[in-house]
């Protein structure tokens, strides 16, 4: 009979004592902890559990599975430094055709794609399934795909992929396109093999149980396998170090005596014309210094061997029985930078993500709030480490290119399109040596739904006495009104039509985005408030447009925000209110929003909002709001609602996202040194909370 998970926790918790109390190396703890595993997982203990949501707020696309998100990018050119700051290698999994053992095992025609199409999101901002789109579902039986991902791995900065490589005393799987790889010149993207060398399991994850193929290490089987890869080896193409083949192991720690195969294959590769080689090991299970185990160096391997503090018990579900267990990736980052220096040699790596669901479906390891911005700053670091650590031999792995199935993806895909490979380039271009002018003027981003209101509002622009770059944001039904006015206006502005969804505010993200991706500092957000449910709606919008556009005002704030860097927000006087005064029918959405953007837990009693929706903003305030990526779909159609949208409770979480990216509210009068008018009681634009 099972035991209660109550029961698994109190013999898990004293046991696990006792080891980390036990003095012994890091390779006997490794060794002893994956033995563990593999004969008693059924001791782990569930983690905690998630909540379940009202029924009538349950947020999952019911119309399109794989809807766009703010951030998507497109495809885009541009030149990469002369010479890149580091060698950036990203392991690519070879699982995408159909072979007969697959067949035999899952049915036929199985591909990790049929793992991929089945995932269901769990919880609320679960955002599965994770789907590809420029290369499709490509079937690396096909030579065109292979050709295809290297031409775009070269141009967003990779280097080289590592390919896991499937070998089973004598046995190889998923070979054909590594055989393809070698018989055509022109996939000139260099290569390194990876041997995958634990089990294949039913659980994907290499334990004893349900082994589809196993593994049978041996000295014979040594020299089996280093015979059979070396025609990779010598390919002039095969990635080098220092001149010499780099050959990988997921798992040393499985091999009987390490320290003796390392040894075998240097000879054997000394003997028949290779030369010396290096060895590396990935760091999934293992952690020992690689010189310990005859190896020349190791491969760090987030997120496996982390221990992070999950959050599941924060996700409310969208299925009840979900098991999975739940963690923020930005910890990860954070963790993985944090390291302390090795005393032997490591080569960092970075993850852009990590959701298991597919595999594992309704109980997945599920990492939230990965970004490409965050991907890109931990991988500016990593190469920074690499630098220091190599000189100018720098190399950076990647996990991954294309573990679908893992959520640990580059290539192009649905939601955010070519954002995490726009994000690996910006980090080498940022890291190089030359690097480029960044934007320094502020940005108005004006949202045009009343046509008529725009001559209004470049009026106050132009008084204003800064020079604006300035972006429109308008609905496809007014795009034609508002070209033809901006051209009568003389304005030099920059356009961006979209759907009529999220009022001022989604429009307002989009854009944001790409600016900050851009280099624009600081914005101004304005748009043509009228709030015709009021009677007062002209004088809110007059009101706001002359106490943020002011002569006096406008250069006093844009100086304060040049002055200091702590600034995030700046609001008019008056119009910056308690949020529980003034929650409105926001309550549920604000929660949502909390959760869904990974806020602290603390960020919403007793913070303020700004009303009106205009305002002074540096970019990097807003960036846990923008990091989100939240989807087109969440945000309502437009009906005519005047509170309780996401773009309402957006606006009202505006402070506590500037708050937990380390940024001040202020207000303009104080900032610019002029007498704050006592503000009206109560608030003459919006009806207190009862």
């Amino acid at each position: 009979m099972p035991l209660p998970n109550y029961a698994k926790k109190a013999v898990f918790h004293v046991l696990r004592l006792g080891f980390r109390l036990t003095p012994m190396s890091a390779a006997t703890r490794d060794r002893l902890r994956q033995r563990f595993l593999d004969r008693h997982m059924d001791l782990v203990p569930e983690g905690p559990r998630s909540k379940v949501p009202a029924a009538d707020r349950e947020r999952r696309p019911r119309a399109l599975a794989a809807g766009r998100a703010i951030g998507y990018r497109e495809q885009r050119t541009q030149k990469l430094p002369t010479h890149l700051p580091a060698t950036l290698v990203a392991f690519y999994l070879p699982q995408f055709h159909a072979i007969p053992e697959n067949d035999a095992w899952w049915g036929a025609g199985f591909t990790e794609w049929h793992n991929v199409t089945r995932a269901l999101p769990q919880f609320e901002g679960h955002a599965q399934p994770r789907l590809p789109s420029d290369l499709g579902f490509y079937d690396l039986r096909s030579p065109t795909v292979m050709h295809r991902q290297m031409r775009l791995a070269r141009a967003y900065g990779i280097s080289a992929f590592c390919t896991y490589f499937y070998w089973f005393a004598g046995k190889t799987l998923l070979e054909s396109p590594l055989q393809q790889w070698l018989d055509d010149s022109s996939l000139d993207l260099p290569l390194c093999l990876c041997w995958a060398n634990e089990n294949w399991s039913r659980r994907w994850d290499g334990r004893a149980d349900q082994i589809l193929i196993g593994q049978q290490h041996s000295a014979h089987d040594d020299l089996a396998f280093i015979q059979h890869v070396s025609r990779y080896l010598r390919d002039p193409r095969y990635l080098r170090v220092e001149g010499k083949p780099l050959l990988l192991v997921y798992r040393p720690g499985l091999l009987p005596e390490p320290k003796a195969t390392a040894e075998r294959w240097r000879q054997w590769c000394r003997d028949n014309g290779i030369g010396e080689i290096r060895l590396g090991y990935v760091q999934s299970f293992d952690r020992v210094d690689p010189r310990d185990i005859g190896f020349d160096l190791a491969i760090a391997f987030p997120p496996n061997n982390t221990t992070l503090k999950p959050i599941t018990a924060t996700q409310k579900l969208l299925n009840p029985a979900y098991k999975g267990d739940v963690y923020d990736w930005r910890e990860l980052a954070s963790q993985s930078i944090a390291q302390p220096e090795p005393n032997y040699p490591l080569v960092p790596c970075v993850n852009p993500g990590w959701d298991n669901e597919p595999r594992r479906s309704g109980a997945g390891r599920v990492f939230l709030h990965a970004s490409p911005r965050g991907y890109r700053d931990w991988l500016r670091k990593a190469i920074d480490i690499s630098r220091q650590r190599t000189g100018t031999a720098s190399m950076v792995f990647i996990n991954a290119w294309n573990e679908w199935a893992e959520g640990a993806v580059l290539e192009p895909d649905t939601r955010l399109g070519h954002a995490w490979l726009a994000a690996t380039r910006t980090a080498l271009i940022d890291t190089a040596d030359e690097k480029p002018a960044t934007a320094t003027r502020p940005c108005a981003v004006i949202h045009v739904w009343y046509v008529d209101l725009l001559d209004e509002m470049v009026a106050s622009l132009r008084a204003s006495g800064i020079d604006w770059r300035v972006v429109i944001t308008t609905a496809q039904e007014h795009a034609d009104a508002v070209r033809e006015r901006v051209t009568r206006l003389g304005l030099d502005a920059e356009i961006a039509v979209f759907e009529n969804r999220g009022r001022d505010i989604l429009p307002f993200l989009h854009v944001a985005d790409r600016l900050l991706d851009e280099g624009v500092d600081v914005v101004l957000k304005l748009h043509t408030k009228r709030s015709t449910h009021r009677d007062d709606g002209e004088r809110w919008r007059k009101e706001l447009i002359d106490n943020l556009l002011a002569p006096q005002r406008a250069q006093g704030t844009y100086k304060a925000f040049c002055g200091d860097r702590t600034m995030g927000l700046a609001a008019v006087e008056g119009h910056i209110l308690p949020l529980d005064a003034y929650m409105g029918a926001n309550k549920d959405q604000v929660d949502y929003l909390v959760t869904r953007l990974g806020l602290p837990d603390a960020c919403v009693p007793d913070t303020r909002f700004i009303a009106g929706s205009m305002f002074w903003a540096r970019l990097a305030a807003l960036r846990p709001l923008l990091d989100a990526h939240l989807g087109v779909w969440e945000f309502e159609d437009e009906t005519g609602q005047i509170d309780g949208t996401l773009a309402h409770a957006v606006e009202r979480v505006m402070t506590p996202v500037a708050d937990a990216a380390g940024y001040t509210t202020k207000d303009i009068a104080s900032l610019c040194g002029l007498p704050s008018a006592k503000p009206e009681q109560p608030y003459p634009y919006a009806r207190r909370s009862l």
